[in-house]
Parts: structure tokens; C-alpha cells; sequence
């Protein structure tokens, strides 16, 4: 057990001993698997509170057990066999108590944490009361006597007095015991190390493109929403918003590329060159005045689409995340025919094993040989790979190809291209295959994305969309993707969440952290999964 456990839990169990909450203090001792001699002390006073006498008896056994010289601890265990009417063993107790005094008058047990001080004329009390309860009255009237005469007890005068009547009356003496609540306590010191203390402080901005960004450091991740903000202008100084009036390569360090039309947000005047600083998309880089012409930043907004990729800056993540779905009535689902596939079916699969050195020479000795007019093709999957073959090749054997590579059945694979201008992966159309790809023509080299379409069972896709950010999952029915990942939407499960594929996977997330292109059809052009 980590000693940080071992305080915590002593220090609330004390705490309980404070308030006289027994069965919370008790409740707190049980959770400490390796009891020390002073928690085990604890014990024993909260089952004497509790009127328990045989089971602080064997508290107190385990207590002296683990400290055999604890003098307080054979004193306290006299008292209680004396309670439950064990003379013979109390006798026993009170000679080794005083013992383990060592022939001095007091103990002071403040550094060990309890905060009381045992006197030898005290144990010598609880031995008088064990000869009155034993009917030996002379023994127990010579053992006050001898008491009031040693050094140190002056303080007990009065007590062993009062002893000294009862005896004369033939009374049987009460034993004498820690007050209740008189318990081993931890070091202050330790248990204030419990708490978490932060050396470092919290983070503060410094400077930031973001005006009056408050940002307070490492927070876990917030829910994001697409926008962008206006800077302020000092005076009344016209919008510094403009737009480009033709498409911009860049062709130098530090300069842009930019689309026509794109808005940008003009940071400075031009310079000898005629370039001026602008800011595009969150990118910060340099752009030819020319090339840019004065825009009414509110008509833009008007005609922009709530869906489209904002430009600027974006926003800071927002405070407040998207609810959460909680159970099958909130998302209006009636039966089990109804339920979304929240949880992906699909395992990871490893990557094909290594090809020995012989396999090799072997493979690219035949790549070597493939024909001139070859094509080279490469694959993302979870892993990628790459392979060559002629333009002309059917779908389904590129598709038997590919499958091979990966280790996967052919069956589960869909093969999908990105279209120039656009992040959206479209499913590759298996009557033309390769030869209607923009790519093969250029390059005489083409990109592919192949997806696992197993977990999906023939489900339609309602539309697609692309991710704006990366989205870790927070849950197991979560679907993890990231930044400029497409997105098969299967369902709506409210107006904040949606069901959609990515990667092999099926899954919830999060509407805004992904868009959906215009122009974009429904589910007439996605389609449903063969």
C-alpha cells in the first residue's frame, strides 16, 4: 500500500474520531490494508466508543504485536481485559506497562502524535484496581500507599486518595483510560504534501493574432466550431478585408497561395516590392497588391454558406461542448431494428508480414520488368503501399491487387480518389476505373484511399463531409478521425451529433467539427455500400 493511501485514509479516519462519527472512522481503518501500530490504536479507541471491548482487545493485540515497548499501548490493553473481566491477564499487562516505563515518573507520546502524557502512578492504579476486583484489598491498599509516596505523583494525588477510600469500603476500583478521541494522529506536515500543489502557476498570454485571447494553457480538448473574427480598426479607418482578384501561387519564402476570390485580412501597407501582409485561412504570408481589389466584408458574410471552409482566423474552441446523445428515447429510436451502429465492428489488422531478401530481389526484379506504359499507383489504407500496373487495368482486378497487398478480402474494399479542387474521397467508378482519373493523364501516377467497408452492412450514405479539426474519442461508440478526413454520414442523431464512417470505422461525432461541401448531392450520389 503507497504510504500517500496509507495517510490519506488515517487522517480521515481521525477526522471521523473528531466529529464522533464511529462508523465512518471505522469505514475509513478498514480501506488500510497494511495497518500500522498506531492506526491499529485508532481501532481500538473507536471500538471501546462503540462499547465493542472484545474486538478493541484484539486491536489492541495486533497494536503491541507490531510495537512491543509501547507502554501506553499495555496500559490501555489492561484497562479493557479489566472491563471484560479478565483480571489475571490485566495483572499482566499493568507489570509490563510498567516495565516499559523504564523507571521514569512520565511519557510523553506529543511527538509520536498522541497527545497524552502517561504516568507511572497511573498503572500503578490500574494494578491496585485489578487486586480490588480480585478481592485482595491489602495488596491493593499497599500498592496506593507506595504510590503517594514516589517521586511523580503529585499530580495523582488526589485520585489515588480517593483510591485509598474505596478500598477502605471495600469498593472495587474503576480502571483507568485514554479519554475518547485520545488517538495517534499523522504529522501535520505529511498530510498537508497530500494536496496538489501547482509550482508552475497558470498560463498567461503573452501575445496572441487572436485579439483579446484569454486562453488559459493545457485544458483538455474543447469542442471547436468553424468561423473567423474581425480584427478591430482604431478610428474609423475602412475594413482591411479584401479579395483576390485572380488565383496566386506562391514564388518566393514567405508568400501565399491563395485562390481567386478568397478573402484575406490586410495586415500592413505595401512594401518596395509591392507585396503586402495579409492573413489567409490562419496562415500568415505575403501577397502583391495588384492582385488584390476592396470587398464589403457584411454582403460576403450574408452570401457566404454556413457550411463552406471558413476563411481567416479561426475562432478559439468554444466553451461549452455539444450534448452528448445519453440513451435510445432521447434519440427518438423505437426498437432495436432502429439502433445505430455507435460501436465499430471492425478489429485492426496488422500489416502484411515481411518479405524475406530473396522475395525482394524477386519483387523488384518484376517491378523492373513491368511494361513502359506502367502506372504507379499508391494506397492509403491503414498503412500505406505502393504497386504498378497498366492504365487499363478493370476495377475488380485492381481491386483483387490491392486486397492482396493488404492481406484483406477483395469483397471488403471500396477504392476511392480525390478530385482536383475539392477533399472530398469519391468512390472510383468501376466502369472506367483508372483511365477516367485527371491524374493518370498528367502525372502517369495516381493517389488511392482504400477503406474496410465491412462494419457498414449495405447502410446508405446520406451525404459526406470533410473534418475540420482532429477529434479523439471521448467514448467507445465515439468515431476518431482527423483533420481533412472524409466522412460517410449514416444517420443524424440529433442536431449536434451524427453517425458517420471513416477508416474502417463507424461511429458518433461531433456536427461541427466536420463540414459539408456545396454542390454536394444526397444520397442519390453516394450511394449505399455493395
Amino acid at each position: 500500500m503507497l504510504y500517500t493511501d496509507l495517510l490519506r485514509f488515517w487522517d480521515e479516519a481521525v477526522k471521523a474520531v473528531d466529529a464522533r462519527d464511529w462508523p465512518g472512522a471505522l469505514s475509513k481503518l478498514d480501506q488500510i490494508t497494511e495497518p500500522t501500530s498506531r492506526t491499529l490504536f485508532v481501532s481500538q479507541s473507536v471500538h471501546l466508543a462503540l462499547g465493542q471491548v472484545e474486538l478493541a482487545i484484539k486491536a489492541l493485540d495486533e497494536t503491541i504485536e507490531k510495537d512491543e515497548r509501547l507502554a501506553v499501548g499495555f496500559f490501555q490493553r489492561a484497562g479493557a481485559k479489566m472491563m471484560a473481566n479478565r483480571l489475571e491477564e490485566a495483572l499482566g499487562d499493568c507489570v509490563r506497562a510498567q516495565k516499559h516505563m523504564r523507571q521514569n515518573p512520565v511519557i510523553d507520546y506529543r511527538q509520536l502524535g498522541l497527545r497524552y502524557k502517561l504516568y507511572s502512578w497511573q498503572v500503578l492504579y490500574n494494578a491496585a484496581a485489578v487486586h480490588s476486583g480480585m478481592g485482595q484489598w491489602d495488596k491493593a491498599r499497599d500498592i496506593l500507599t507506595g504510590t503517594l509516596q514516589e517521586r511523580g505523583a503529585g499530580r495523582g494525588g488526589g485520585t489515588l486518595e480517593l483510591g485509598l477510600e474505596s478500598i477502605s469500603r471495600r469498593e472495587v476500583l474503576e480502571p483507568l483510560l485514554l479519554p475518547e478521541g485520545v488517538v495517534f494522529r499523522p504529522r501535520k506536515q505529511e498530510v498537508e504534501q497530500l494536496k496538489q500543489r501547482d509550482f508552475l502557476g497558470k498560463a498567461k498570454v503573452i501575445t496572441s493574432v487572436i485579439p483579446n485571447d484569454d486562453f488559459g494553457g493545457f485544458e483538455p480538448l474543447r469542442m471547436q466550431k468553424p468561423g473567423f473574427y474581425e480584427p478591430s480598426i482604431e478610428g474609423s479607418q475602412d475594413s482591411h478585408y479584401m479579395c483576390l482578384k485572380n488565383t496566386y501561387l506562391a514564388q518566393g519564402p514567405g508568400e501565399l497561395t491563395a485562390p481567386s476570390g478568397g478573402l484575406v485580412f490586410v495586415l500592413s501597407d505595401a512594401d518596395r516590392n509591392g507585396m503586402t501582409t495579409v492573413i489567409h485561412d490562419g496562415q500568415k504570408g505575403l501577397l502583391p497588391v495588384t492582385m488584390l481589389e476592396p470587398v464589403d466584408v457584411k454582403k460576403t458574410k450574408r452570401k457566404m454558406n454556413k457550411g463552406s471552409v471558413p476563411n481567416g482566423i479561426p475562432l478559439p474552441p468554444g466553451s461549452n461542448p455539444p450534448t452528448r446523445p445519453q440513451n435510445q428515447t432521447s434519440l427518438g429510436l423505437q426498437g432495436t431494428d432502429a439502433l445505430p451502429c455507435y460501436i465499430a465492428a471492425i478489429q485492426p489488422s496488422p500489416p502484411p508480414p515481411y518479405t524475406t531478401s530473396s522475395e525482394q530481389q524477386g519483387f523488384s526484379s518484376a517491378q523492373s520488368e513491368e511494361p513502359h506504359g506502367s502506372l504507379a499507383v499508391k494506397v492509403h489504407y491503414r498503412y500505406t503501399v505502393s504497386l504498378c500496373v497498366p492504365p487499363d487495368t478493370p476495377y475488380g482486378e485492381l481491386q483483387q491487387k490491392i486486397a492482396h497487398k493488404l492481406g484483406q478480402p477483395a469483397t471488403q474494399l471500396r477504392l476511392r480518389h480525390k478530385q482536383q479542387g475539392t477533399q472530398v474521397l469519391r468512390p472510383l467508378d468501376k466502369e472506367e476505373g483508372l483511365k477516367g482519373l485527371a491524374e493518370v493523364a498528367e502525372s502517369g501516377r495516381v493517389t488511392l484511399w482504400c477503406q474496410n467497408e465491412d462494419p457498414l452492412f449495405n447502410r446508405p450514405i446520406l451525404y459526406q463531409m470533410v473534418a475540420l479539426y482532429d477529434y479523439a474519442a471521448q467514448g467507445p461508440e465515439d468515431l476518431e478521425f482527423s483533420e481533412g478526413d472524409t466522412i460517410d454520414v449514416l444517420s443524424e442523431v440529433n442536431e449536434e451529433w451524427l453517425e458517420g464512417h471513416a477508416a474502417g470505422s463507424v461511429g458518433i461525432f461531433p456536427r461541427c467539427f466536420a463540414y459539408r461541401e456545396t454542390g454536394q448531392a444526397g444520397s442519390s450520389e453516394a450511394g449505399a455500400f455493395q
